[in-house]
C-alpha cells in the first residue's frame, strides 16, 4: 500500500502524469460535444418536423383522398402480413385490415411455421378452405405447404408454409400476392381505415418515382380495441409502455418526417410500409441473411436506383397510422432493442461501399453516415463516456463542477428533445384528448432520461456485442394480445 502511494505521488504532476490528464480531458471533451451534437441534430430534425407537418396539415386535402378511394384506375394493393406463433392477435389483425377504406386490396396472411392455432384461428374465424392456386416463384422462399382461401371473404389469401423467418415469408407473400403494390403489416398491427390512402398518395402525386412509403407507429397498449378498430386512445399504466410510447413519437413523428424532408430516409417500419413489387423484385426481395431486413431492403433498393441513375424519393407520410402492440416486459423489449442493433450494423456493414460515395447521392453522403456515426456507434460513445466523466472528477483530471455542467447539458438537451416530440404531436394530432394524458406524457418524457434512456444503452451496447460475435437469432417476441389491452383500458376506465 505504501509502495503504491509512493509510485502515485512520483508520478503525479510528471510529463505522463500531464499527458494522461490532456488526454482524458480531450476525450471527455469530445463525448461532450459529441452527445450535444447529437441532441441538437434531433432537435434540428424536431424543427425540420414540426415546420413539414404543418405544411402536410395545412395542404391535405380530403376530397383527394375520395378521389383516390374512388378511382379505378389507382393500382390495388396487397397487404402482406407474416405470422408466427400470432393466435393472440391475428383474428382482429385480419379483420381490421380486410375493413381498410381501399378501391381494390388483398389481404396475404402468411402462417410462418406457426406452433401456436394462428392457423387453426385463421381458418375457423373465416371459414377458410384449401385451395388450388397458381403462384410465382421468382423470389426464393422455403416451400408453400398449402394456400387458404374464403367464400366469404374473398379479399383474403392464407398461405402456410414451412418456417423460414419473416424476410422469408414476406418472399412467399411477394410471390402469392397478385398487386403491383405490396403493403407489409406485423401481424400484432391495426391500421387505421383510411391508412392505405394516405400512404399511396405519394406514389400518384409526386413527380418523382416513389418505390417506398411509410407512416407512423404508433403503441395500441392502453387503448380500447374492438374488432380490429381502435375505438378510443388511452395510455397504459405500466411504465415500460408509457415510455415506449415517448420513444416512439421522437422517432418516427421527428425522426423519420425530417429525414423524408431532407430525401435521406433509409428505414421503413417493418411494421408498416409500401413498396412497388417489380423494384422489390428486381433486388430479390428481402434478405434471409439478415435480423434488419425491413431495413436491408430500403437501403438495396435506393442502391440499385442509384446505380441505375434514376431519380427516386423515400418518403414518411405522418397522417398514416398503424397502431402495434409493443413489448409490455423488460426481457422483452431488451430482445427487440437488441435485434434492431445489430440489424442496423448488419446492413451498414453489407452495404459500407455506399458511406460518403457521392454516386449514391445523399443516402451515401448523409444517409448512411448518420446511420453509423450517430445510431450505431452512439451508445459506444455514450457509454465510454459515462464511465470516464467520473472518473475523471474523482482522480482530480477534471474540476466537479464542469462534470455536473457536462452532465446537466446532455440531459436538459435529452429533456427538451422529448417533450418537443410531445408537444409537437399534442400541436398536430390530438390524438390524446385528456389533458391528463398529455401531462404524464410529458412527465415521462423527463423521467426517461434518468434510467431507460441508460438500460436501452445497455441493450444496444449488447447487440453490439452479439453482432460482432455472429449472433443471428431473431428472440422470441410475447404478445398479450388486444383483448387483453382492451380489458385493461376497460378497466382503467370503469
Amino acid at each position: 500500500m505504501i509502495g503504491f502511494a509512493f509510485i502515485h505521488l512520483s508520478w503525479y504532476g510528471s510529463p505522463a502524469w500531464n499527458f494522461a490528464r490532456q488526454v482524458v480531458l480531450g476525450y471527455n471533451a469530445l463525448v461532450f460535444f459529441y452527445v450535444v451534437f447529437v441532441d441538437l441534430t434531433y432537435l434540428a430534425f424536431t424543427f425540420i418536423a414540426l415546420i413539414e407537418v404543418r405544411r402536410y396539415l395545412r395542404t391535405r386535402d380530403k376530397e383527394r383522398l375520395e378521389q383516390i378511394f374512388r378511382s379505378r384506375l389507382v393500382p390495388p394493393i396487397s397487404i402482406l402480413c407474416p405470422a408466427h406463433n400470432e393466435g393472440a392477435t391475428i383474428v382482429e389483425s385480419v379483420r381490421s385490415l380486410l375493413r381498410l377504406k381501399y378501391s381494390k386490396h388483398e389481404v396475404v396472411v402468411i402462417n410462418d411455421g406457426s406452433k401456436d392455432n394462428t392457423l387453426a384461428a385463421m381458418i375457423e374465424a373465416f371459414s377458410m378452405e384449401r385451395l388450388d392456386f397458381g403462384y410465382d416463384m421468382t423470389v426464393a422462399c422455403k416451400p408453400v405447404k398449402a394456400l387458404y382461401a374464403s367464400a366469404a371473404y374473398p379479399k383474403l389469401i392464407v398461405v402456410d408454409k414451412e418456417n423460414g423467418g419473416k424476410a422469408d415469408a414476406l418472399n412467399a407473400g411477394i410471390n402469392v400476392s397478385r398487386y403491383p403494390l405490396f403493403c407489409t403489416v406485423d401481424a400484432d398491427a391495426i391500421l387505421e381505415e383510411d391508412a392505405l390512402l394516405h400512404v399511396v398518395r405519394p406514389m400518384l402525386d409526386r413527380p418523382t418515382f416513389v418505390p417506398i412509403t411509410g407512416g407512423i407507429i404508433r403503441a395500441a397498449n392502453g387503448c380500447r380495441v374492438v374488432k380490429g378498430r381502435v375505438e378510443a386512445v388511452g395510455l397504459p399504466s405500466k411504465p415500460i409502455e408509457l415510455f415506449q410510447i415517448v420513444e416512439y413519437m421522437r422517432a418516427f413523428l421527428c425522426g423519420r418526417t425530417a429525414q423524408s424532408t431532407l430525401n435521406v430516409m433509409l428505414i421503413v417500419s417493418g411494421a408498416f410500409g409500401l413498396f412497388h413489387k417489380a423494384t422489390a423484385k428486381t433486388v430479390g426481395g428481402y434478405s434471409t441473411d439478415t435480423v434488419g431486413e425491413d431495413k436491408e431492403l430500403v437501403v438495396k433498393i435506393v442502391r440499385y436506383l442509384k446505380e441505375n441513375k434514376r431519380d427516386y424519393e423515400v418518403l414518411f407520410v405522418p397522417q398514416t397510422v398503424c397502431w402495434t402492440e409493443v413489448p409490455s416486459s423488460w426481457q422483452t423489449l431488451g430482445r427487440q432493442r437488441n435485434r434492431w442493433h445489430r440489424g442496423m450494423f448488419e446492413v451498414l456493414y453489407k452495404h459500407r461501399a455506399m458511406f460518403f460515395n457521392r454516386a449514391y447521392g445523399r443516402a451515401g453522403l448523409f444517409g448512411m453516415p448518420y446511420f453509423l456515426l450517430i445510431e450505431a456507434i452512439g451508445p459506444i460513445v455514450e457509454l465510454s463516456g459515462y464511465i470516464l466523466l467520473p472518473l475523471a472528477a474523482i482522480l482530480g483530471l477534471l474540476a466537479p463542477i464542469n462534470a455536473l455542467i457536462y452532465t446537466l447539458c446532455a440531459v436538459v438537451l435529452g429533456i427538451i428533445l422529448s417533450v418537443s416530440a410531445v408537444l409537437l404531436e399534442e400541436a398536430s394530432f390530438h390524438r390524446y384528448p385528456s389533458w391528463r394524458d398529455l401531462a404524464l406524457l410529458n412527465l415521462i418524457a423527463i423521467v426517461e432520461n434518468f434510467g431507460y434512456r441508460q438500460l436501452t444503452l445497455w441493450w444496444r451496447l449488447k447487440g453490439t456485442w452479439d453482432y460482432l460475435r455472429g449472433q443471428k437469432q431473431w428472440g422470441a417476441q410475447v404478445r398479450q394480445g388486444f383483448g387483453t389491452a382492451a380489458q385493461r383500458a376497460a378497466a382503467k376506465a370503469g
